[in-house]
C-alpha cells in the first residue's frame, strides 16, 4: 500500500546515500521505453485551479519526433519533499540523496508532442499508490498508450499523493487542510493572478482509527477518476475546456479521438482500491484491473454491487491472507468465470509496478524493496502483456493482444494462477 517501506529506512538511507547506483547495471537503469507501435506523448491537465479541480498527466499515441523533449520523472523539488514526508525523513537530506538517485531520468515519452490521428483509441483512468504521484507509473501508462490507449494518470488531491498542488487567487483565501503545509506562493510557470499552493501526504495522527480515513479518500480517489473521465468526455466531444497549465498541447485535436465504449480502470495498492470503488459508482468503466491492491479501505456492502470485469495482478511478497479474502469476494477461488481473475507474479515485491523498481542497481533496490527476484523488465512485461489481453477481452477490441490470454490464466513459468497465500477456509 506505500510507495516505499517505512521500517529501517532512515537507516538504509545513510547507507547508500554517498554510493548512490554505483553497480554493475548503472548503465542500465532507466524507465524501459514502450514496446508498441506507437511513440507516445504526454501532457499535464488541470481543470479547475482549486483543490476541488482534477489533475492527470495524459499519455497518448503521438507524432514520432526524434528532438522530442522528454520530461523529468520528478516534476519538481516539492515532490521530493512529499516522498520525505512520507517516509519521516528529513526534508534537505532527502531532497540531495533523491535528487542525486532520480533527478536525471526522464520518462518515456515527448512532452506536449502533437497527437496522432489513428482510428478511435479506447481509454484508461490510472489511480496512483498510497506516496505516490502521477508520474511514478509511467512504464505501464507509456507502454498502453504505445499500445493505442488513451491514458489519464489521476494525480489525487485526498492527502494519500506524497505532494500535488494547485492554485488559488492572490485575493482569495487558502483553502483550509486538516494538516499544516506551507503558504502559498508565487511562482514564474502559474498561471496569472494565481498563487501555487502545495498539499502533502497526512499521515495518521496519534490514536486516529486508519479505517475512516483511508474510507473517506478511497471515496474522494474514486470521484477523481470519474471526474477524469468526465473530461475527456467533453474534450472528446469537441468542446473547448480549459487546461489551468496553459500547455502547449492543442487539448482540440482529440476532439473524437477516443472510443467510449470501450474505458476501462486500473491502479495500483491504494489505487487497486479506487478502481473497485470507481466500478461500484461509474458505468462507463467496463472493466477494471487491480494491481496489487490494498482492500482495506473499501466498505463491506461494496462487494456485492460490482458487476463488471475484475482482474486482480498480485506480487509475491506483499499479499495476505485477509486481504486476499477481500479479493475472494470478487474472484472465487473455484470461479471458471471469465469474467474475474486473480494472477501473482512470481519473484515480485509491492514496488515492482511503479518506476522506482528501474531506477536503482540491485543491491540499493533490494535493501528499499524495490526490487525482487525476478528481473523488474521482465515482471513489467508480464504485467502489460496479461493487462492487454484482459482489456482486449472485455473491451470487444480488435487487436492482437489475446496471443497473451494464456497469461489471464496464470499459465507461464512466472506466474502463479490465483495466489501463493495461504488462504483463509
Amino acid at each position: 500500500m506505500c510507495l516505499l517501506p517505512l521500517t529501517d529506512l532512515r537507516c538504509k538511507l545513510s547507507l547508500f546515500a554517498g554510493m548512490g547506483n554505483s553497480t554493475t547495471c548503472s548503465n542500465h537503469l532507466g524507465i524501459p521505453p514502450a514496446k508498441g507501435p506507437n511513440a507516445v506523448g504526454c501532457s499535464d491537465f488541470m481543470m479547475d485551479h482549486t483543490v476541488k479541480g482534477t489533475f492527470f498527466r495524459l499519455y497518448y499515441p503521438c507524432v514520432a519526433s526524434e528532438d522530442a523533449e522528454k520530461p523529468d520523472w520528478i516534476p519538481s523539488k516539492e515532490y521530493f519533499y512529499g516522498l520525505a514526508d512520507f517516509m519521516n525523513i528529513n526534508r534537505g537530506l532527502s531532497e540531495l540523496i533523491f535528487n542525486y538517485l532520480f533527478g536525471s531520468f526522464k520518462i518515456p515519452a515527448a512532452m506536449n508532442a502533437p497527437y496522432k490521428q489513428n482510428g478511435k483509441c479506447p481509454v484508461v483512468v490510472f489511480s496512483h499508490g498510497l506516496g505516490a504521484f502521477r508520474t511514478l507509473y509511467s512504464a505501464i501508462c507509456a507502454e498502453l498508450a504505445s499500445q493505442g490507449f488513451i491514458v489519464a494518470a489521476v494525480e489525487h488531491r485526498d492527502e494519500s499523493a506524497a505532494a500535488t498542488f494547485f492554485y488559488h487567487g492572490k485575493t482569495e483565501e487558502p483553502e483550509e487542510k486538516e494538516e499544516e503545509s506551507l503558504p502559498p506562493k508565487p511562482n514564474p510557470g502559474a498561471p496569472e493572478n494565481l498563487l501555487e499552493e502545495w498539499m502533502y501526504y497526512r499521515s495518521l495522527k496519534p490514536g486516529e482509527s486508519e479505517f475512516p480515513l483511508r474510507n473517506k479518500q478511497v471515496l474522494q480517489r474514486a470521484d477523481e477518476c470519474i471526474k477524469a473521465l468526465d473530461i475527456l468526455i467533453k474534450i472528446n466531444s469537441g468542446k473547448k475546456m480549459e487546461n489551468v497549465l496553459g500547455t502547449e498541447f492543442d487539448w482540440m485535436t482529440l476532439a473524437n479521438s477516443m472510443d467510449l465504449c470501450r474505458i476501462a480502470v486500473m491502479g495500483h495498492s491504494f489505487g487497486g482500491a479506487t478502481v473497485i470503488e470507481a466500478l461500484c459508482n461509474e458505468v462507463n468503466f467496463k472493466c477494471g484491473i487491480a494491481l496489487d491492491a490494498w482492500m482495506f479501505p473499501l466498505d463491506e456492502e461494496i462487494y456485492t454491487r460490482v458487476k463488471q470485469p475484475i482482474f486482480f495482478i498480485n506480487s509475491e511478497k506483499f499479499q495476505w491472507a485477509g486481504n486476499i479474502m477481500a479479493m475472494r469476494k470478487l474472484v472465487p477461488p473455484d470461479s471458471s468465470s471469465t469474467q474475474r481473475k486473480m494472477v501473482t507474479i512470481k519473484g515480485t515485491v509491492h514496488q515492482s509496478f511503479p518506476d522506482f523498481t528501474f531506477l536503482t542497481g540491485n543491491w540499493i533496490g533490494k535493501i528499499l524493496k524495490l526490487k525482487g527476484e525476478i528481473n523488474p523488465q521482465v515482471a513489467i512485461d508480464l504485467c502489460n502483456k496479461a493487462s492487454l489481453a484482459f482489456l482486449q477481452r472485455h473491451l470487444g477490441m480488435d487487436k492482437d493482444f489475446n496471443q497473451w490470454d494464456h497469461l489471464i490464466e496464470g499459465k507461464d513459468d512466472n506466474l502463479i494462477p490465483g495466489t501463493n497465500v495461504t488462504e483463509l477456509p
